[in-house]
């Protein structure tokens, strides 16, 4: 019985990769349709949102199975409630991609105001936030969690060179205002994106320790 109980506690953590998998892909091919106007991909990427949302559902369900048929222990116990947490944010993160691939749609092909190079930083940091943080939670690795809250700065400080850029566009040119506009809506995506990432390395830390930490560098 124990030994069915730990291969379902090890299969809901390897369903927890799964789905962040399926989410940094789609933050990923997001940018990727942004950048090369791909219309195709940006329709897919949102078609494809469902598939994440379901396996949220999927995995909560899973949790609250276990929970009330094995009532786990203290430590087992955090993990479960860790993952309810995180598969959330996961799914929000992938709405974020989704709602980048609308904007895509909206863009069209209207001709681009400035070249796309902080968007892609931006969207290749949290991807890689992103692994880095399940990582940290299969191996209940607190240092990586805290480096990683730590590297959100880095899309902060992109957040608001991208912002700061389009309104010095907006200014001098008011007929770009609509262009500017969806391309901070891009910006602010990403940049919640590594936000919500962040929370999810908070969860690393409490499973770990037990003890909740506010160590995002921004929570707004």
């Amino acid at each position: 019985m124990r030994k069915n109980y730990e291969r379902s506690l090890r299969a809901l953590q390897d369903e927890v990769l799964v789905m962040g998998s399926m989410v940094e892909k789609s933050i990923l091919r997001s940018m990727e349709a942004l950048k090369n106007r791909d219309l195709e991909l940006a329709r897919q990427i949102i078609a494809e949102d469902s598939a994440i949302n379901q396996k949220r559902f999927d995995i909560e369900e899973q949790c609250v199975e276990l929970i009330a048929t094995q009532q786990p222990m203290a430590g087992d116990l955090r993990v479960i409630i860790a993952i309810l947490n995180m598969v959330v944010d996961l799914e929000r993160i992938g709405d974020h991609a989704e709602g980048v691939a609308k904007i895509a749609i909206m863009i069209g092909d209207e001709p681009p105001i400035k070249p796309l190079i902080d968007l892609p930083r931006m969207a290749e940091k949290a991807s890689q936030m992103l692994r880095e943080a399940l990582d940290a939670f299969m191996r209940r690795d607190v240092v990586l969690a805290k480096k990683i809250c730590d590297d959100d700065e880095e899309v902060d400080n992109l957040y608001n060179q991208v912002f700061r850029e389009l309104l010095l566009i907006m200014a001098e040119n008011p007929r770009t205002i609509g262009r500017a506009t969806r391309l901070i809506w891009v910006a602010h995506n990403l940049e919640r994106s590594a936000d919500r990432i962040t929370n999810i390395c908070e969860r690393v830390v409490f499973i770990a320790t037990g003890h909740m930490e506010d160590i995002g560098a921004s929570k707004y």
